[in-house]
């Protein structure tokens, strides 16, 4: 019917709940602690809508990101105004890659990364 979420396991979660909270300015639904796992879990939401469980567990392995690996490749954003978004994040103190135009269906993009590495696209709607 639809994609419920996406799990994201960070490396540094203050640094990382920093970023998607503070940066990308995601709605922190419920934090909690499990201490059977020394893990939290942070429920975010763009708006309403529930979208992405950032996890930290003790010395995950870190996920080969460039040159391409196997395995989600990005996590693309729509926004409404691609430059504005961008120099949004450029102000937050973000590197953000130049903004290209998608050669199938016109639209503008650009990526930037998260604290771990994880690509990020912002797409024009």
């Amino acid at each position: 019917m639809k994609i419920h979420h996406i799990a994201i396991i960070c490396s540094d979660y203050a640094v990382s709940k920093k970023f998607y909270t503070d940066i990308l300015d995601l709605t922190i639904i419920r934090e909690v602690y499990r201490e059977e796992r020394q893990s939290y879990k942070l429920d975010l939401a763009i708006g309403d809508q529930y979208v992405i469980e950032l996890f930290s567990f003790p010395d995950p392995p870190k996920r080969p990101s460039r040159p391409e690996a196997c395995g989600l490749r990005h996590l693309a954003f729509s926004v409404k105004n691609v430059t504005e978004k961008r120099n949004e994040l450029v102000g937050k103190g973000l590197t953000c890659e130049e903004i290209r135009i998608d050669e199938f269906t016109g639209k503008e993009f650009f990526f930037t990364q998260d604290p771990d590495q994880q690509p990020l696209e912002f797409y024009e709607m």
